[in-house]
Protein backbone atom coordinates (compact mmCIF):
# COMPACT_ATOMS: atom_id res chain seq x y z
CA UNK A 1 0.00 0.00 0.00
CA UNK A 2 1.40 3.19 -0.55
CA UNK A 3 -0.51 6.11 0.94
CA UNK A 4 -0.28 10.38 1.28
CA UNK A 5 -0.28 13.49 -0.28
CA UNK A 6 0.27 14.45 -3.90
CA UNK A 7 -0.29 17.99 -3.74
CA UNK A 8 -3.96 18.74 -2.01
CA UNK A 9 -5.21 15.02 -2.28
CA UNK A 10 -4.33 12.43 0.14
CA UNK A 11 -4.14 9.19 -1.86
CA UNK A 12 -4.29 5.41 -0.85
CA UNK A 13 -3.30 3.30 -3.69
CA UNK A 14 -3.58 -0.37 -3.54
CA UNK A 15 -1.10 -3.06 -4.84
CA UNK A 16 -3.15 -5.84 -7.31
CA UNK A 17 -2.72 -8.26 -3.88
CA UNK A 18 -4.26 -5.72 -1.51
CA UNK A 19 -6.92 -4.63 -4.67
CA UNK A 20 -7.80 -7.96 -4.83
CA UNK A 21 -8.74 -8.49 -1.01
CA UNK A 22 -10.56 -4.96 -0.52
CA UNK A 23 -12.45 -5.29 -3.53
CA UNK A 24 -14.01 -8.88 -1.62
CA UNK A 25 -14.10 -7.15 1.17
CA UNK A 26 -16.39 -3.97 0.14
CA UNK A 27 -18.29 -6.66 -1.68
CA UNK A 28 -17.55 -5.07 -5.24
CA UNK A 29 -18.94 -8.18 -6.71
CA UNK A 30 -22.31 -7.02 -5.32
CA UNK A 31 -22.13 -3.31 -5.90
CA UNK A 32 -19.10 -2.32 -8.51
CA UNK A 33 -19.61 -5.48 -10.63
CA UNK A 34 -17.19 -4.75 -13.65
CA UNK A 35 -14.89 -2.48 -11.90
CA UNK A 36 -11.17 -3.01 -10.17
CA UNK A 37 -10.48 -0.93 -6.99
CA UNK A 38 -7.28 0.89 -7.50
CA UNK A 39 -7.17 2.76 -4.13
CA UNK A 40 -8.93 5.97 -2.55
CA UNK A 41 -8.43 9.90 -3.04
CA UNK A 42 -9.43 11.85 0.52
CA UNK A 43 -11.07 8.96 2.00
CA UNK A 44 -14.21 9.70 0.81
CA UNK A 45 -13.82 8.26 -3.06
CA UNK A 46 -12.85 4.77 -3.89
CA UNK A 47 -10.49 4.91 -7.48
CA UNK A 48 -11.70 2.03 -10.07
CA UNK A 49 -10.93 1.31 -13.35
CA UNK A 50 -13.59 -0.08 -15.65
CA UNK A 51 -12.77 -2.89 -18.03
CA UNK A 52 -12.41 -0.61 -20.81
CA UNK A 53 -9.29 1.11 -18.62
CA UNK A 54 -11.32 3.94 -17.57
CA UNK A 55 -10.20 5.25 -14.32
CA UNK A 56 -13.46 6.73 -12.59
CA UNK A 57 -13.81 8.01 -9.10
CA UNK A 58 -16.94 6.65 -7.26
CA UNK A 59 -18.03 7.72 -3.66
CA UNK A 60 -17.75 5.05 -0.85
CA UNK A 61 -21.30 6.39 0.18
CA UNK A 62 -23.64 5.63 -2.13
CA UNK A 63 -21.50 3.00 -3.51
CA UNK A 64 -23.36 3.05 -6.84
CA UNK A 65 -21.98 3.14 -10.48
CA UNK A 66 -24.02 6.28 -11.46
CA UNK A 67 -22.25 8.30 -9.45
CA UNK A 68 -18.68 7.53 -11.29
CA UNK A 69 -16.65 10.51 -12.19
CA UNK A 70 -14.18 10.65 -14.88
CA UNK A 71 -10.99 10.79 -13.57
CA UNK A 72 -7.17 10.81 -14.48
CA UNK A 73 -4.75 9.55 -11.81
CA UNK A 74 -1.80 12.07 -12.17
CA UNK A 75 1.32 10.66 -14.12
CA UNK A 76 4.14 10.26 -11.56
CA UNK A 77 2.60 9.35 -8.55
CA UNK A 78 4.99 10.82 -6.13
CA UNK A 79 3.28 10.49 -2.68
CA UNK A 80 4.26 12.49 0.74
CA UNK A 81 3.54 9.95 3.40
CA UNK A 82 1.85 11.67 6.62
CA UNK A 83 2.37 9.56 9.79
CA UNK A 84 -0.69 10.96 11.40
CA UNK A 85 -2.69 9.48 8.84
CA UNK A 86 -0.88 6.23 8.04
CA UNK A 87 -3.26 3.02 7.87
CA UNK A 88 -6.39 5.20 9.16
CA UNK A 89 -9.19 6.40 7.06
CA UNK A 90 -11.57 8.95 7.49
CA UNK A 91 -14.81 8.11 8.59
CA UNK A 92 -18.13 10.54 8.39
CA UNK A 93 -19.83 9.27 11.70
CA UNK A 94 -23.41 10.30 10.39
CA UNK A 95 -22.46 10.21 6.74
CA UNK A 96 -23.01 13.10 4.63
CA UNK A 97 -25.81 11.21 2.44
CA UNK A 98 -28.13 11.14 5.46
CA UNK A 99 -27.69 14.76 6.41
CA UNK A 100 -23.88 14.90 8.38
CA UNK A 101 -22.16 18.23 8.30
CA UNK A 102 -18.21 17.96 7.19
CA UNK A 103 -17.81 20.91 8.94
CA UNK A 104 -18.64 19.46 12.35
CA UNK A 105 -15.93 18.78 14.21
CA UNK A 106 -17.35 15.92 16.02
CA UNK A 107 -18.77 13.91 13.01
CA UNK A 108 -15.87 12.29 12.41
CA UNK A 109 -13.42 9.66 13.44
CA UNK A 110 -10.01 7.49 12.42
CA UNK A 111 -10.67 3.96 11.53
CA UNK A 112 -8.83 1.34 10.21
CA UNK A 113 -9.07 -0.35 6.79
CA UNK A 114 -11.15 -3.18 8.25
CA UNK A 115 -13.69 -0.78 10.15
CA UNK A 116 -14.05 1.12 6.78
CA UNK A 117 -15.19 -1.93 4.69
CA UNK A 118 -17.73 -2.94 7.00
CA UNK A 119 -18.96 0.63 7.53
CA UNK A 120 -19.16 1.09 3.88
CA UNK A 121 -20.90 -2.01 3.49
CA UNK A 122 -23.01 -1.32 6.50
CA UNK A 123 -24.31 2.03 5.50
CA UNK A 124 -24.56 1.09 2.02
CA UNK A 125 -27.17 -1.65 2.79
CA UNK A 126 -29.10 1.41 4.94
CA UNK A 127 -28.61 3.51 2.02
CA UNK A 128 -30.47 0.96 -0.44
CA UNK A 129 -33.15 0.24 1.75
CA UNK A 130 -34.22 3.64 2.56
CA UNK A 131 -34.37 4.71 -1.28
CA UNK A 132 -35.99 1.52 -1.62
CA UNK A 133 -39.23 2.72 0.66
CA UNK A 134 -38.72 6.22 -0.76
Amino acid sequence: MNEGWQNDDYFIIFTEDESLAAMKAYRFDHHLPGYTLLGLRGWDDFIVINSSGVIFTIPTLPLDASYAAPFALPHQISLEPDERFAGKIKWYTKPLVFGGDPADKTNFAWITHEQHAELVIWWNEQYRSAKAQS
